[in-house]
């Protein structure tokens, strides 16, 4: 039954000549729980490659990842905070969605290893309660004060000062290297025609097909947005006091020849413009330890069925999907970059618009993410530093998280005991 959560799976499983090897607040770890993980983990490393770590090393890494899982389900449960049975019997209901068998056939099944339903049903439970916990402490634990976003949004703003991007249209009428001094009149005259007409009314655009005799003829003399510096001086210089649709009052004169410009559009390289992305999700649960493979096999699952058109990704989010977007088809609406995990957020913008990702691991779960469109838009100073915020709060979740972990170990009662003499009968209740 792969896709139980391990957690789920190994505790209240008990072994032949199990034993007690560590007591956590009310909660007991067994030998027996340690060995099962211990396996997990060695066939996790050997599936990927990874060369195999001591065993006395990783034993014990498995112990204090047992111990650490076991405060914090006392702690969670201690907090007061409640889960809707209605949310939990969705939440046990997908894990047999997830092994693609009936509730029924769950039962039995736990029956058959030797699980209690209704302790199974508990640690779901206390997995879930966890999870919120976790999340809702660490980050009421991280402070950003006005200073460190000052420092932040400054930074950012230095490497994008002289930034400033000019979408500028432009008509070139060319005068030869050779040419005298009635050429270069005749080619003045010329400009000068063409920039009357468009002062007359005359579609920019239209002049410049006509007209121009540089390489953007055929796009109505459009050069694109590019940055100052990857203009000529004469160019920036001549556009900077314009504004969006004006035109050079005089032909421009270059080494090329006369040159009439029209600023199309300017973006300022001190406003913030970010690429939002609009996307859903199908969020699957499992333990925060190795069972994420099994949700992620299910996951592909759901993409083929979506890619071979037999199932939508909407329908799909609605029946699966363990997160609060569920009932929207899964839709996460915009996000501004930052506002999102890294690990989502990473797959989500490798993506084409309407593409989907292959699973993908979070804290809080594992993600089939679908994304449906980008658009770019400048923030307003708030948006800014609210996003700002994100970035630095994101930034500091881990080591607050390991400073609460820390904190809660040191405030638990853990009592580790050696394994018994050969021949005793002490067993795990």
């Amino acid at each position: 039954m792969t896709a139980v959560p391990v957690a789920a799976q190994e505790r209240g499983t008990t072994l032949i000549g199990d034993y007690i090897v560590a007591v956590v607040n009310q909660e007991l770890v067994t030998a027996g729980e340690v060995q099962l993980r211990l396996a997990r983990v060695l066939e996790n490393a050997s599936r990927g490659g990874n060369a195999r770590p001591p065993g006395d090393q990783v034993r014990q890494q498995v112990l204090d990842t047992l111990i650490d899982e076991r405060v914090q389900v006392t702690h969670a449960r201690d907090s007061g905070q409640r889960l809707d049975d209605a949310e939990l019997d969705r939440a046990v209901a997908n894990v047999a969605v997830q092994n693609q068998i009936t509730m029924a056939q769950l039962r039995e099944r736990l029956r058959a290893e030797g699980i209690d339903f209704t302790r199974f049903r508990s640690n779901v439970r206390d997995q879930m309660l966890t999870e919120r916990i976790r999340e809702r402490e660490v980050l009421a634990r991280i402070r950003i004060s006005d200073a460190e976003l000052d420092a932040f949004l400054e930074k950012r703003n230095a490497a994008s000062r002289g930034a400033d991007q000019f979408n500028i249209a432009q008509i070139l009428v060319a005068v030869p290297e050779d040419a005298d001094a009635p050429a270069v009149a005749q080619r003045r005259a010329r400009a000068d025609a063409a920039l009357r007409r468009v002062r007359d009314g005359e579609a920019f655009d239209a002049v410049a097909r006509e007209i121009s005799e540089d390489g953007n003829r055929a796009q109505g003399g459009l050069i694109g947005l590019r940055t100052a510096e990857r203009l000529p001086d004469l160019f920036v210089d001549a556009v900077r006091g314009m504004q969006p649709g004006e035109v050079s009052a005089t032909p421009l004169r270059s080494g090329a020849g006369f040159h009439i410009l029209k600023l199309v559009e300017r973006r300022d390289g001190s406003a913030l413009r970010v690429q939002q992305a609009h996307a859903r999700h199908i969020l699957l649960r499992p333990s925060p330890q190795l069972s994420q493979e099994a949700a992620a096999r299910r996951l592909a699952l759901f993409k083929r069925d979506i890619i071979n058109g037999t199932k939508s990704f909407e329908q799909l989010a609605r029946d699966n999907s363990e997160d609060g977007s569920a009932a929207q088809g899964g839709d996460l609406g915009w996000s501004s970059p930052g506002s999102m995990v890294p690990e989502f957020e990473e797959a989500m913008n490798a993506l084409a618009p309407g593409g989907i990702s292959d699973p993908v691991a979070s804290r809080f779960g594992v993600h089939l993410i679908q994304l449906i469109e980008r658009r770019e838009i400048a923030l307003e100073p708030k948006q800014v530093r609210e996003q700002a915020r994100n970035s630095l709060r994101e930034q500091k979740f881990e080591e607050a998280y390991l400073e609460w972990m820390r904190e809660l170990r040191a405030r638990a009662y853990v009592e580790l005991r050696e394994p018994p003499l050969e021949g005793s009968t002490a067993r795990a209740p």
